[in-house]
């Protein structure tokens, strides 16, 4: 069974967390939900993340935006990024998450974009579980 984890950094993020877990349950993909701030709770991501089975990472995070790329500097699994729209418009956060140091990529999607994200996810995952590749065939096709 495919699996994702979808981590957000605090209560104001959880919408679009909980609408990425959505589309990504839809498509039979199992998912880990959680609010856990890279800032205030820096031990209980580290556990979440060494403990998780999760083959890929949705991080959700505004203002600074630390949460996907410290989430993919403590694992090799696929982490995409996700910039809310919290101050300036999204844009101090998408340049958080584009910005990461050369060895530790963070995957980003536009601002608030929690559908290319979930989509993105599935993509990966569908390179191991075939079943993936017609719900998200479809998926196109529908967005027309």
């Amino acid at each position: 069974m495919p699996k994702a984890a979808v981590v957000v950094g605090s209560k104001s993020d959880e919408k679009l967390g909980s609408d990425a877990v959505a589309l990504l349950k839809s498509y039979g993909i199992d998912c880990d939900y959680r609010v856990i701030s890279a800032h205030r709770d820096p031990e209980g991501l580290d556990q979440f993340i060494a403990k998780s089975d999760a083959e890929v990472f949705i991080a959700v995070a505004g203002l600074s935006a630390a949460l996907p790329g410290v989430i993919a500097s403590k694992t090799v699994r696929p982490v995409i990024g996700v910039p809310k729209d919290a101050k300036l418009m999204g844009i101090d956060s998408l340049l958080s998450m584009v910005q990461m140091p050369p060895g530790v990529p963070v995957a980003t999607v536009g601002v608030d974009n929690w559908k290319n994200a979930a989509i993105l996810a599935a993509e990966i995952l569908a390179m191991k579980y075939p079943q993936l590749v017609a719900k998200l065939e479809e998926e196109r096709r529908s967005s027309r």
